[in-house]
């Protein structure tokens, strides 16, 4: 095990992390709020003493490192960031409950969006703006970001893939180009641009300059903090538009935008991820507005806020346009199907992700074959390439793990004497990295309710969902920590 490495990329990531809380320090100092500009003050400091600490401890390392070395430091940059991020919100006073900070900034940074907060408009501008930053940042991912930004990447001797692959979402991650540092800044600036074309909309539509950035940043990492305590529903019909196909197009594998960009249009129509996803989205949609319609009385209205809702809830944004948990039980077992389903692998969002949905149904259609005609060779195949083993058997251990962590969070959870509904879709909505859940945990709800344990289970479901369990999971392996590899 590098320990040297994994000290240095932890350093990297608090002091990176340090360097965007500048920001909101000054909104505090632009507003007048001396109380929250020393908090965020006082944390940029102990967290650029720490950073600092860290990264000299890692002179003379070896600069090459494997996968238990990625696995290991993205788990362990992605607790550590959390544990400062909470920092100003605590330190401030304006959310007193240090257990409950932490559990606000893990659901930002992880881009679910369930918060505890009952009057969220109480928070100050630069709580609100650090509150919804951490989504974007959390969105691509902070180590991918350092792969774009630190010029070191490029002489990583193509360690950095193990990064890459431990916090980027989905069953599988390749590079777009031979050098990763190369394929880090393409997706960010991808991730950029979208933000400031959302940015952009927003503002014609006249959204203010403060609401459509953090909007925006919500919107790019498929986070849902809003700012308002009816999220959505008080901006326009235009504007919710806007989100609405944002939300959609940061839930599409930004690999295909780059496919896009080379003009390779073929591959992107043939994309069977994709249209699964555009599939599942317009039939959903189709069918939540049949059955809402004769509570909005008009198709357009009922249409507006299907698309709104669906396109939310899939890509595990968790924005609002009404109070859906008044909605018939059939279009709510829509939302709680897409909940688990999610968006595309290589997007902002979270859920299982269509391509191991679609990996998982060409598995069971294989294994009927194999019943049927045993002596036939079955193959699975995704987009015309082979499916190797491998990654079928990963498909499968993750749905197995997934599963085992999903229903010892409810059994916890039940400890704390409330309807299983609210349980389940609590449980459901962080695991998944939605936000809103059901009943308790609605539209209208929050999770301010839970006891310290269930929000610290919580908190720990969203890490697992955004990093996709393993790299957290390793961190209690022996072997992990072994010095052989």
């Amino acid at each position: 095990m590098n320990v040297k490495v994994i000290s240095r990329i932890t350093g990297l990531t608090i002091l990176l992390t340090a360097m965007f809380m500048i920001v909101p320090l000054l909104i505090a100092l632009v507003d007048g709020e001396p109380d929250n500009a020393s908090a965020y003050a006082f944390t940029i400091g102990l967290m650029a003493v720490f950073g600092l600490l860290l990264v000299i401890f890692s002179r003379g390392r070896d600069r090459t490192f494997y996968a238990q070395e990625g696995f290991a430091a993205t788990g362990i940059s992605w607790v550590v960031m959390s544990i400062f991020g909470a920092l100003p919100f605590w330190i401030s006073g304006e959310i007193p409950h240090y257990i409950d900070a932490l559990f606000e900034i893990i659901s930002g940074f992880t881009t679910t969006g369930a918060s505890i907060l009952s009057d969220v408009e109480a928070l100050s501008r630069c709580n609100l703006y650090w509150r919804s930053f951490s989504h974007w940042l959390g969105g691509m991912g902070i180590l991918v970001f350092i792969l774009a930004v630190v010029p070191e990447a490029r002489r990583s001797a193509g360690s950095g893939i193990f990064l890459m692959r431990a916090e980027s979402p989905g069953p599988s991650v390749d590079k777009l180009t031979p050098h990763l540092r190369q394929t880090a800044m393409i997706l960010y600036s991808m991730y950029i641009l979208l933000t400031l074309l959302c940015i952009g909309f927003l503002l014609i539509g006249g959204m203010p300059a403060f609401d459509s950035f953090c909007i925006a940043f919500g919107t790019a990492g498929t986070g849902g903090f809003a700012i308002r305590n009816s999220s959505m529903a008080e901006y326009s019909v235009y504007l919710r538009n806007v989100v609405t196909i944002f939300m959609f197009l940061f839930g599409v594998n930004f690999s295909l935008y780059y496919l896009l960009l080379i003009r390779q249009f073929k591959n992107v129509f043939l994309n069977e991820e994709l249209r699964l996803y555009a599939g599942i989205a317009v039939s959903a949609i189709v069918l939540i507005t049949i059955d809402v319609f004769r509570i909005y009385g008009n198709v357009g209205e009922a249409l507006h806020h299907a698309a709104f809702q669906v396109s939310s809830i899939m890509t595990t944004t968790g924005y609002a346009s009404v109070d859906f948990e008044q909605w018939p039980a059939f279009s709510k077992a829509i939302l709680l199907a897409l909940m688990f389903i999610g968006a595309c692998a290589g997007s902002t969002a979270g859920g299982l992700k269509v391509s191991r949905v679609l990996l998982l149904l060409k598995s069971i259609r294989r294994t009927v074959r194999r019943a049927l005609h045993p002596r036939r060779v079955q193959i699975v195949r995704m987009d015309g390439r082979v499916v190797d083993e491998e990654t079928s058997n990963n498909v499968n251990a993750y749905l197995a793990v997934y599963c085992a962590i999903f229903l010892m969070s409810f059994v916890i959870l039940s400890l704390d004497g409330y309807s299983i509904g609210t349980n389940i879709s609590a449980v459901a909505a962080c695991f998944n990295n939605v936000g809103p859940g059901f009943e308790l945990v609605g539209a209208t709800g929050n999770y301010g309710h839970y006891s310290d344990l269930s929000k610290l289970v919580l908190s720990a479901d969203m890490l697992l969902g955004r990093l996709e369990i393993f790299p957290l999971l390793v961190l209690f392996s022996p072997d992990t920590w072994s010095r052989k590899r």
